[in-house]
């Protein structure tokens, strides 16, 4: 079978479950949500060890982390969530919004987050009724293939309609190219690349943009806090969370204390000009992109690429870059997929903003940044002045996706980065963009 007849095939399937699935309650769907969330929950070790072994990418124990924590998540955001038949009213404007699904999903799923992007899909695609059909990639197939294998066994043992989740066995450019002309609706968690096609498909399509988390930390802060959790999120699955912290930009007039902070959260500070140089030949050969072979990788292995030796006891690499450099005129300041962070003295908290904002003008504008500050009025000054969709205060940059439910924003995989990421939303993905909602209106009395 070509690809255009597997996809053919895919396709129909899942017409023909749509067409069944579109007529279940709120409690059947509900209860479909239920079961593929305990079914992944159950099996989240095994996943998550297949993850890694397949991809060599990230850390173990921050992966069966994710995968045990997002099906809690996902629960709570879902939980007494209304999204078939009439979901509310708004009496004022004499409206009643009645939920209806959008119909056959495309997932194109990213190696560096196989379990949890499958997982996180297929439960707001089901609130919704739609039908999900997984594009992974090339390079993490199989433990993809096998995270829909068992949603599929946990619906099934409801007597769900069969093919309501399918995954593609053998993945290749143009199957997913395929399958994302033959979808309603695409959803893109994946490289640039992928996303433009994904927008280019014809159809409505939720892309992503590239991450470049930028931390800004106040004069005053608790700076022993604040290296916790730059460290924290910077170090988490090697630093292939989109939303891991990029950068310390912090008071020049504390740089001792900051410093000293860091290193006993973790990081491994380097300051000379030529041992930084050799980090960011080794992070960057061209200059530009980053080295594909130390995605994912733990420190240890990167210093070795740049053949320098670092501390056993070493969680982060920070390296220091100067202000006058931030943005472009330097490499260091785009995103790296890996637990390497850059340093940055500045003179003031809104220096610190402004550098922050050329870096993210650099790359990274639309997703997220991070400010550690008791001062509210500096944290709005900077989500006003900031290009970005989150601004998290005194927070891991990784709490962008709402882990431990640690803030209001809906738990995800997809994180939309809105006109400046070139995505179609600015905010986390949820069920709600995934239902289409009609509107029966009265005459306003």
């Amino acid at each position: 079978m070509d690809n255009q007849e597997l996809v053919a095939q895919l396709v129909a399937n899942a017409r023909q479950a749509l067409a069944e699935f579109e007529h279940y309650t709120q409690e059947q769907v509900d209860a479909c949500v239920n079961a593929v969330l305990d079914a992944f929950g159950a099996h989240a070790e095994e996943l998550a060890r297949e993850a890694v072994e397949e991809t060599r990418l990230g850390d173990l124990a921050a992966k069966i982390e994710k995968n045990a924590g997002s099906p809690a998540g996902i629960h709570h955001a879902l939980d007494g969530k209304k999204s078939v038949g009439i979901i509310g009213y708004d009496e004022e404007n004499k409206l009643a919004l009645v939920a209806k699904p959008k119909g056959i999903m495309c997932s194109v799923a990213p190696c560096t987050n196989p379990n949890v992007t499958a997982i996180f899909n297929a439960a707001y695609a089901l609130k919704g009724r739609n039908v999900l059909i997984v594009a992974p990639h090339p390079r993490a197939k199989k433990s993809t293939l096998h995270t829909v294998q068992i949603m599929n066994d946990a619906l099934a043992a409801l007597g769900a309609p069969k093919n309501l989740l399918q995954c593609i066995e053998e993945p290749s450019i143009e199957c997913t190219q395929l399958l994302m002309q033959a979808s309603d609706v695409i959803i893109a968690t994946g490289g640039a690349a992928m996303v433009r096609s994904a927008y280019s498909s014809g159809h409505p399509a939720f892309g992503v943009g590239p991450g470049n988390v930028q931390t800004i930390i106040d004069k005053g802060f608790n700076y022993k806090e604040a290296a916790e959790q730059i460290v924290a999120g910077r170090s988490y699955d090697n630093g292939l969370i989109c939303a891991g912290n990029q950068s310390a930009i912090y008071p020049a007039a504390d740089e001792a204390e900051f410093l000293a902070a860091m290193k006993e959260a973790g990081a491994y500070y380097v300051s000379d000009d030529e041992t930084v140089q050799k980090f960011r030949t080794a992070l960057f050969p061209d200059g530009r992109h980053i080295n594909s072979k130390l995605v994912g990788q733990y420190p240890k292995d990167i210093a070795d690429a740049a053949g320098v030796e670092i501390p056993e006891w070493t969680r982060i690499i920070l390296l220091k870059v100067d202000k006058a450099n931030a943005g472009a005129k330097d490499a260091l300041c785009a995103e790296k997929m890996c637990p390497v962070t850059i340093a940055i003295a500045v003179d003031s908290f809104e220096e610190g903003v402004a550098v922050a904002k050329a870096n993210l003008l650099y790359e990274g504008a639309g997703h997220s940044a991070v400010v550690h500050t008791y001062d509210d009025k500096k944290a709005e000054y900077a989500g006003v002045e900031l290009p970005v969709s989150r601004l998290l205060v005194n927070q891991p940059g990784i709490f962008a996706a709402n882990p431990a439910l640690a803030n209001g924003l809906n738990p995800t995989s997809t994180l939309g980065c809105g006109s400046w990421g070139n995505n179609s939303i600015s905010e986390n993905l949820t069920y709600e963009h995934l239902i289409n909602i009609s509107r029966i209106a009265w005459i306003k009395q």
